[in-house]
């Protein structure tokens, strides 16, 4: 297809097909998830399934691609899938319009398309604790494999972005959370994680709805709480998303297209 043609110029045609084989669950096409979406789809990803509870309002329109004055009110997993077939008309899109938790994972990680065909990678985008970490530890004992999006809000400069395994994250205080639920679930390292290590001043106990660490509510249950608003830049959660895309495409193709770049590079000179 021409859409994509600059894609396989860069990769070839058989790692395209790669990409256009797979099928990708997203959960959360807020801030993070919507460019994490947007990118994958432009890069000729065949399948999605995308997860998210919510609705539209207009304090997304400064930070969600799927947010504009002509979305307002719809479901984000709606807006998202027309988004999608917008860009690619071939792509397989499946909506759950539900919330992630503990009672919901089997849905979400239901095969793809038939009995056959189970998701090839999970990316979270999901901005609630609990919620985030019940998804993670589905995926990792299923071992699929799984991109996580820790906190975006709050930062302001793109160069502390780090890309690493969630167990080797550091200056992160959601991911420093979540590894601690993870670890005494018995969750191990192989999650790759998008983080940040900009210091920012912000109590993340108290941003978590006041739920003591023991307990694990779904994300329903977290919504009737009081909740702390973030500040956020679409700056930033554009390139955690993008991050996240590009890494779901490196490890689809097997992390070849640097290398075969950079060889093709040295030939030519």
């Amino acid at each position: 297809m021409e859409r994509f043609s600059r894609i396989s110029r860069l990769i070839g045609e058989e790692k395209l097909k790669l990409l256009q084989h797979s099928r990708v669950t997203l959960v959360g096409v807020g801030a993070v998830g919507s460019y994490a979406l947007e990118a994958l789809a432009r890069s000729g990803i065949g399948s999605f399934r995308l997860v998210d509870f919510d609705s539209i309002h207009p304090s997304n329109i400064n930070r969600q691609l799927i947010a504009l004055e002509s979305t307002l009110g719809m479901n984000k997993v709606e807006a998202a899938r027309n988004r999608v077939l917008d860009i690619n008309p071939r792509c397989r899109v499946e909506v759950c319009s539900l919330a992630a938790g503990e009672d919901t994972l089997d849905e979400i990680f239901s095969p793809m398309e038939s009995p056959l065909l189970p998701t090839d990678m999970l990316v979270d985008a999901i901005d609630s604790l609990y919620p985030k970490a019940d998804i993670l530890e589905y995926a990792w004992q299923q071992g699929i494999p799984a991109v996580s999006s820790m906190g975006a809000a709050l930062r302001s400069d793109p160069a502390y972005i780090r890309i690493d395994d969630l167990m080797s994250t550091r200056m992160c205080p959601v991911a420093k959370k979540l590894r601690l639920i993870l670890r005494k679930r018995g969750v191990g390292r192989g999650i790759t994680t998008v983080y940040s290590t900009e210091e920012v001043v912000f109590d993340y106990q108290s941003a978590e709805r006041n739920r003591p660490a023991e307990e694990i509510p779904d994300q329903r249950q977290n919504l009737n709480g009081p909740r702390h608003v973030l500040g956020s830049l679409p700056t930033l959660t554009g390139i955690f998303g993008l991050y996240l895309a590009n890494t779901v495409i490196e490890q689809i193709c097997g992390g070849f297209f640097k290398a075969e770049s950079t060889a093709k590079q040295r030939k030519s000179d």
